[in-house]
């Protein structure tokens, strides 16, 4: 998937996220070590997790995410390499300590061998002991929350209106999104549709198991409280 204006206007629409959280759940599981921060995106995870002393290496699959990821390193002065790669063929990578995989990218993922592969690929990319940090989409938030669209975005700058209709496949969901943004005096209006498909949490760790992963927790919502019918992000911690 092609993300150039998307990209642009990315790290405004995620100002919400706590990525602070995302760091320091990740941190009280493993405080240092080499981190393969996959899916990176614009690369803000990938400059908290260097600033916190981790040896960074960023990975994603878009090239205008890639580009912006890599402005944001130079101008920290964060020697962070960046390789474009999809998540579930990581060509080879291996040596690390533990791998991200954040922010519901996992479920950008249409099929489940696709998920089922990256699975394997990380496992290949980790040291024995190595951890896997990720997280996905609840059944709840797919099925329930996201079916309640139209939403509305007005900020200064940019605006959005989101509409969501259910997928081909079971839990799944199509976003498509109409953006304004800010050139000037004038507004420039373009379109982005996005795909997405999560799965029963018993299913993910079935899959993780099956790839040789040993559970090490499932959270939800930023917490340390077990997801219950209500919870609309499901995080997993495994290990190698």
């Amino acid at each position: 998937m092609k993300y150039g204006k998307f990209a642009a206007v990315y790290d405004g629409l995620m100002e919400d996220i706590p990525y602070e959280e995302y760091v320091e759940w990740v941190a009280s599981h493993v405080s240092s070590g080499k981190l393969l921060d996959v899916a990176c995106g614009t690369g803000t995870l990938s400059q908290l997790f260097a600033e916190m002393g981790y040896d960074v290496t960023a990975s994603d699959l878009s090239d205008d995410m890639l580009t912006i990821a890599n402005q944001r390193f130079q101008e920290a002065n964060q020697s962070i390499p960046v390789l474009q790669l999809s998540m579930d063929n990581l060509e080879g990578l291996t040596g690390f300590d533990l791998v991200t995989l954040a922010i519901d990218s996992l479920n950008y993922l249409q099929t489940e061998q696709q998920v089922q592969q990256t699975f394997k690929e990380v496992y290949k990319a980790l040291n024995q002991g190595g951890y896997f940090f990720f997280d996905v989409h609840s059944i709840f938030k797919v099925d329930t929350v996201y079916m309640n669209s139209p939403f509305v975005y007005d900020a200064e700058e940019i605006a959005y209106i989101w509409h969501t209709e259910s997928g081909e496949f079971t839990h799944s969901v199509v976003h498509d999104i109409t953006f304004f943004v800010q050139q000037g005096n004038l507004f420039e209006r373009f379109e982005e549709t996005h795909e997405q498909r999560t799965f029963p949490i018993a299913v993910y760790t079935n899959w993780l198991e099956a790839a040789g992963f040993s559970l090490e927790s499932v959270t939800a919502d930023f917490s340390t409280h077990l997801p219950d019918n209500a919870s609309e992000r499901i995080f997993f911690c495994a290990r190698k």
